[in-house]
């Protein structure tokens, strides 16, 4: 008696099959991939608007004032800094909408909002003597968080002004104008120069 034929199965898609490869292959390249759009120069100009800031509030005669120098140049030295970002992205043929740009985006927000509302609270209060520690550690704590995905400088950038944060709370008060100036100002310029010189742009 015949045996029974057996149903044979389709044979699996090599298109499909293929595709599924190369999503996998583009995941784990994404993966292993750090966010090198890190600005260099830009980084260095933004340190130079920190000077520029740190002299015109040294001369201030109100908290307040103080406060609106440093916010000036807060503003000014973001818009630096995403503009160069964009920059390199585009000199480097990458995307700022990847995996990585967005976690080194989360990474640096987070401490970044609660900066402004420590800073906000800090002026409800009138205490302007701990916005400069605070800036820095929190600075540094977005830094070295968004700096997982980045290249190991931007990591021990961010440590740097975390350090720095420290120092100004075990100095006096009176210090803080000077540690933001060496922070945002010198740390800034120095790892934006070595950036641009080792990692581009």
């Amino acid at each position: 008696m015949p045996r029974a034929a057996q149903p044979v199965s389709a044979p699996e898609s090599i298109s499909g099959h293929a595709a599924d490869n190369l999503r996998f292959i583009r995941q784990a390249m994404e993966r292993s991939a750090t966010f090198t759009a890190v600005p260099g120069v830009g980084g260095a100009v933004m340190g130079a608007v920190a000077l520029g800031a740190a002299a015109i509030a040294a001369w201030q005669p109100t908290g307040d004032r103080w406060l609106l120098a440093w916010l000036g140049a807060a503003a000014v030295a973001a818009a630096v800094g995403l503009a160069a970002i964009a920059r390199k992205a585009r000199g480097a043929g990458s995307t700022l909408t990847g995996a990585n740009a967005r976690r080194f985006a989360v990474g640096m927000a987070a401490p970044f909002v609660a900066g402004a509302a420590i800073t906000y609270e800090l002026w409800a209060t009138r205490d302007f003597s701990v916005m400069p520690p605070a800036w820095l550690l929190l600075y540094g704590a977005g830094v070295l968080t968004g700096g997982i995905f980045s290249v190991p400088a931007v990591r021990l950038m961010g440590a740097a002004f975390m350090v720095f944060g420290i120092a100004a709370i075990l100095t006096p008060p009176a210090w803080g104008n000077v540690w933001l100036a060496a922070g945002f100002g010198g740390l800034q310029i120095g790892f934006g120069i070595h950036i641009a010189r080792y990692h581009g742009g």
